[in-house]
């Protein structure tokens, strides 16, 4: 599964910020697939929450961890592994080796400056609580030994280190945007995607085409745009790599029968 552990930044000198951020949270995750525990308040200025492994939790966890970077008020640690069964109604009272990761993580990002502080903990390629890619199979009998050869060389990718590498790039990208960058990209993530969005910005901005087309290529839109897929497709490969004991958890806590359409936060 995938935790999120995150913690104010600079908050010995700064307001509490954290009922702040928890409504935000809440309003960002509503209406979206992936969250298991809600976000709650852990210990001090700490929050944290408890996503799904697979496709939906990921997507929520990069959408979550790259609104909270725009902040530049948070360190934002995930950690990947399993989550101990069954699960408590608050996360402060939960266990697992996801937990462990999480706070490992968290305290590398604390070490980050703001807008770039964020770490991704996982299980090391190879460990026990990871499952092994299959290994390709022999093409012959006179085969077999070279193929189970190169087998034995392929090493194993640390996808924990991929994540977090491409979302401090992401984050590098979003914190050397502009006002009118911000504006322009705000807009529109709110907007289907589909041909004809750069006009319906331009008019709800009041500027030319032309203009919004510049902004779109300073601000690094589509490029973003680009990247973010493959971020969420190895954090859900990993998180869905982590084997879960039998009586680890097997869904959601919502209520039976109910799903939640998807939605991105638009930041």
């Amino acid at each position: 599964m995938i935790v999120l552990t995150v913690d104010q930044r600079g908050s010995t000198y700064a307001a509490d910020r954290v009922p702040e951020i928890l409504a935000e949270l809440a309003r960002l995750i509503r209406d979206r697939d992936g969250l298991v525990v809600p976000f709650e308040r852990t210990v001090g200025d700490e929050i944290q929450g408890i996503l799904e492994a697979g496709r939906a939790g990921a997507e929520l966890a990069v959408d979550l961890a790259l609104h909270l970077l725009r902040d530049q008020g948070w360190s934002i640690g995930i950690g990947v592994g399993q989550v101990d069964g069954p699960l408590p109604v608050v996360s402060r009272e939960a266990r697992g080796f996801a937990f462990y990761r999480a706070r490992d993580a968290v305290e590398r990002a604390k070490t980050r400056s703001k807008g770039m502080s964020v770490a991704v903990e996982g299980p090391p390629p190879g460990a026990p609580d990871r499952e092994a890619p299959p290994r390709p199979a022999a093409a012959s009998p006179a085969a077999g030994g070279a193929a189970e050869s190169a087998a034995a060389e392929v090493t194993e990718p640390d996808l924990a280190a991929e994540v977090e590498a491409l979302l401090r790039l992401l984050a590098a990208i979003r914190a050397r945007r502009t006002p009118q960058g911000w504006e322009v990209a705000d807009t529109l993530a709110s907007l289907p995607d589909k041909p004809g969005r750069q006009r319906i910005v331009a008019q709800a901005l009041a500027v030319s085409e032309q203009a919004v087309s510049q902004r779109v290529r300073a601000a690094l839109w589509q490029e973003e745009e680009g990247v973010r897929p493959i971020v969420v497709r190895l954090l859900a490969e990993l998180s869905s790599s982590v084997i879960v004991a039998p009586e680890g958890v097997t869904g959601p806590v919502t209520e039976p029968g109910k799903r939640k359409k998807m939605k991105r936060a638009t930041s």
